[in-house]
């Protein structure tokens, strides 16, 4: 493909390029920090101010078929957004005539969301299960009769059944991923016959014997049609199906969308590329996005081989690149291209190399630490110094290969006093905290002239404050991060979404931004709430901070143990780069030599960064490629000089300890405890009472095992209680004078309440 495709004349006399004043001289719309609440364009051309040439090109190709290869951070979405606004303001496309579609409801909620502050409110953003399903409803009493049957609400529990009924034991890991091999077939489209085949065919390792998966299929779809029920991967697949067999229907859904637009194709599996292929029939008005980088999704059926064969199958096609990347300063995208440098495959051929349009920043921090918990806390003690130093925690991300690493990084944060959210937890919109301030705020708005609590406010911030303080709003945060931090997180979100509001319109009231709400609501786009992401690096694609920690990144972990092939350790150098391209400025990227304290040091940083991190080489060179940065001997509670490190023992029978657990009790978990059984009840009531003024779940003050362990040594002396695992500094500091009254029967005196 050649570098560049230049815009062809546009439509309606539109210039090839925007005025100079726009892009060559600092001008440019940034791709991200937008505002909130920007003025809807007053007109096309409006539309198209502040793009750079590239996604000016983008949005001025409004017919044929086109394929946008977009690097990380090059602004996408504001192309393709854009293009769509400017295709309907200029009158070429009629807004209902338009389906935009993407991978998750996130995605899709923030698309209609900008399509809203563009002008272009009436266009189709949905996911492809979305689309589908809406489709699915309206045809099936024609196409099949009756009601569509019932969406099974939990497959895990019926693919339980079925594997019970194959009296085939599973434990939770293993019916998680054989729940994940029944998606993969049907997203291929595999009957469970063929899945054995398939799996050999694909070189894809089963997590069972695929006989087994086979007979465990069949029993799924029989329990399924028994019930009268289909899952999301039906979805999909009836829908395919109506459209093949009914040529009016498949006529009645093509004389709706005449134009499609689809984000992130490198992702779309056969199933969806299939039903896609049927919503276009035989026109070309389409536009794809993607890169072939960033696919990291095979294991669901995604493959970039369609995005690849874009032009193959479309010669005719306009190729435009996206490689300004306005997100990342040139320190982090010098990384993210030496990681891109290294692959191998036919993805990696065809890899954009990005240009960095920002200014220069610090460079990526490599540390190696002793063990996981000096790991966590290390990383907790520099996002405390970032928070201090003025970054905001919600900019701030802690990433990871597998979900179950994130507890350590929980407790380590709690420790630190940094409050923090999983990334994947429950809506904002349908947090129970939402909803009841959004209903206060709709009852001030229609009476609020009765409200004693507006009566000596004015403005819309100070009035939504009001109504939002007898609902649990502070002018300063709770201590802590448990539930009550959560929800005040919350209510502080939508504060500043009215600030915000404020700010764009001066003249709003409660009413509009009620209204505000409702349609952000329908969309499923939220604000911002403030706190330390967690999240996999899966569901980290697509976002992005000022501060990124990608941490666990060991030989094992990344590539994770089960990457077998070239092509599977291939996608896990792109989940790598993902996680690299998703921080605009700070980086930081560290690896433990050891699970628990005391462990050997037997891990290795991850082959990934051979050659980009100081002192190493890529294998069969001299010399390291220098990355820049720095790397660090991180240290921890625990941690210890390499080289020097002692083996904990248990102090019962004197056997080597590895288990955390068993660290914390100094002791195996099945040798006899010694422990004080009244002292480790009064710890416990301490516990709660301190949890709960702190807001803050249990195991932040201490954990289960740690209390058994003070219980057990029973410490007299601040000395005898700081050389427990799981105490630490801070913790001595902030608890230690009323463990120590505990231990020796006194009442306690209360925690320091200002640390």
């Amino acid at each position: 493909m050649p570098a560049l495709v230049r815009p062809a004349p546009a439509p309606c006399g539109q210039p090839t390029q925007p005025p100079r004043a726009t892009w060559q001289h600092g001008c440019v719309t940034a791709a991200t920090h937008s505002s909130l609440f920007p003025q809807v364009p007053d007109s096309a051309d409006a539309v198209l101010e502040g793009l750079d040439p590239e996604q000016r090109a983008v949005a001025t190709a409004l017919h044929g078929p086109v394929c946008v290869l977009a690097g990380a951070g090059t602004g996408k979405t504001r192309a393709i957004t854009h293009r769509i606004a400017y295709g309907v303001r200029a009158g070429i496309l009629q807004p209902a005539s338009v389906l935009a579609v993407t991978f998750t409801n996130r995605a899709a909620g923030e698309m209609r969301g900008r399509l809203r502050q563009l002008g272009a409110g009436g266009v189709q953003a949905r996911t492809f299960h979305s689309a589908a399903l809406r489709q699915l409803q309206y045809f099936w009493p024609k196409a099949v009769g009756g009601e569509l049957p019932r969406l099974v609400e939990r497959k895990i529990q019926l693919v339980a059944e079925a594997a019970a009924r194959c009296r085939v034991r599973l434990d939770r890991n293993e019916l998680r991923d054989v729940t994940g091999e029944i998606e993969w077939a049907k997203v291929t489209q595999t009957v469970p016959g063929d899945y054995p085949a398939a799996v050999a065919k694909s070189s894809r390792e089963a997590p069972r014997d695929a006989a087994e998966i086979s007979q465990i299929y069949a029993m799924y779809e029989q329990l399924k049609r028994d019930r009268a029920m289909i899952d999301f991967e039906d979805v999909l697949l009836l829908t395919v199906g109506i459209l093949q067999d009914r040529h009016d229907i498949a006529d009645h859904v093509r004389s709706q969308y005449q134009h499609f637009v689809v984000d992130e194709y490198q992702d779309v599996s056969p199933l969806q590329q299939r039903l896609l292929e049927l919503w276009l029939g035989d026109r070309q008005s389409l536009c794809v996005v993607g890169d072939a980088s960033q696919t990291i999704y095979s294991f669901t059926g995604a493959t970039p081989d369609h995005l690849l064969n874009f032009r193959t199958k479309h010669p005719n096609a306009t190729v435009v690149k996206l490689v300004r990347d306005y997100r990342s300063t040139p320190q982090v995208v010098h990384l993210a291209n030496g990681l891109l440098n290294q692959a191998r495959g036919r993805a990696a051929e065809h890899r954009l190399e990005l240009i960095s349009q920002r200014e220069a920043g610090p460079e990526p921090v490599y540390t190696e630490y002793a063990d996981e918990p000096a790991e966590a806390e290390g990383t907790a003690r520099r996002i405390r110094d970032l928070i201090a130093a003025g970054v905001p925690a919600g900019e701030i991300a802690v990433l990871y290969r597998i979900n179950a690493q994130s507890e350590v990084y929980e407790q380590a944060l709690a420790d630190a006093g940094v409050p923090y959210q999983l990334r994947g937890a429950e809506r904002f919109f349908e947090r129970q905290e939402v909803r009841k301030a959004i209903a206060g705020l709709r009852s001030a708005a229609r009476f609020g002239d009765n409200d004693p609590l507006l009566d000596d406010v004015v403005d819309l911030p100070s009035q939504t404050r009001a109504v939002l303080s007898g609902n649990g709003w502070t002018t300063q945060p709770p201590a802590g991060s448990g539930a009550v931090r959560d929800q005040w997180e919350s209510l502080a979100a939508l504060v500043r979404l009215a600030e915000d509001f404020a700010k764009a319109r001066p003249t709003a009231t409660l009413s509009d931004l009620v209204a505000e709400l409702d349609e952000r609501m329908a969309a499923q786009h939220a604000p911002a709430v403030q706190g330390v992401t967690l999240a996999s690096l899966h569901s980290a694609k697509g976002l992005e901070w000022d501060a990124v920690f990608l941490v666990g990144l060991t030989e094992g972990m990344m590539p994770i143990t089960y990457a077998k092939t070239d092509e599977q350790v291939e996608e896990e150098r792109r989940l790598l780069y993902v996680g690299v391209t998703r921080a605009r400025l700070h980086l930081g990227l560290s690896w433990a030599l050891s699970r628990s304290p005391g462990g050997r040091a037997s891990r290795r940083p991850s082959r990934f960064l051979n050659g980009l991190r100081p002192g190493s080489s890529i294998p069969g060179s001299r010399s390291a490629v220098g990355g820049g940065g720095g790397i660090e001997r991180g240290s921890g509670t625990g941690a210890t000089k390499r080289g020097r490190r002692r083996s904990a023992l248990c102090r019962v029978c004197g056997k080597t300890l590895t288990e955390a657990g068993e660290v914390k009790l100094m002791r195996c978990e099945d040798c006899p405890s010694d422990m004080d059984e009244a002292l480790y009840e009064r710890l416990r009531d301490w516990r709660a009472v301190q949890a709960k003024d702190l807001g803050q779940p249990a195991y932040c003050v201490f954990t289960d095992k740690t209390l058994m362990a003070i219980a057990e040594a029973a410490p007299g002396e601040a000395g005898e209680l700081a050389v427990i695992s799981g105490v630490g500094a801070r913790k001595l500091e902030r608890f230690g004078a009323d463990v120590l009254a505990l231990c020796t029967g006194q009442e306690p005196g209360g925690a320091d309440e200002e640390d």
